[in-house]
């Protein structure tokens, strides 16, 4: 694995892959990742008697969604199969969370960053719109909910 003082700064973001925590991620391929991030919710705060300050107070963290977009798989995917499980079953099974990295990768497709997303879970999963005077694949979208965002490289 390439440490981050070989490589190349800026790193570009075109190459990165995602991998779930399944042995087999041949239906991993992604043309887009993005809401890796994490915000710290405050809460005002005005002291009783001095009109010129509001504390902002931290009260928790809070992580937008993963949103992964691809072109549409086939139904046999195995990530097809484990949203539409989640989605479909309107909570009459228990959800089956995975583990995710998502992995920024250099010229060698050696990881030079990498973020884990632990228990995450399907939330939403739509198909972008077609349109007949364009011509581009189409693009489904699949947004997961998470417990923890750790950046491990």
């Amino acid at each position: 694995m390439s440490t981050p003082s070989d490589a190349d700064y800026p790193l570009p973001a075109f190459h990165f892959c995602v991998t779930f925590s399944e042995k087999s991620d041949e239906d991993a391929a992604f043309k887009e990742v993005s809401g890796i991030g994490a915000q710290i919710e405050t809460e005002s705060y005005s002291e009783g008697g001095e009109n010129r300050f509001v504390y902002e107070l931290p009260k928790a963290v809070k992580h937008p969604k993963l949103v992964l977009k691809r072109g549409i798989a086939e139904n046999s995917s195995p990530l097809v199969q484990w949203c539409k499980s989640v989605l479909e079953n309107g909570l009459n099974e228990a959800i089956t969370p995975k583990l995710i990295h998502v992995m920024l990768l250099d010229a060698d497709g050696q990881a030079v960053r990498q973020w884990s997303f632990d228990d995450a879970y399907p939330v939403n999963w739509e198909v972008e719109s077609f349109n007949a005077t364009k011509n581009e694949v189409a693009i489904e979208k699949i947004e997961l909910a998470y417990g923890h965002c750790q950046r491990e490289l």
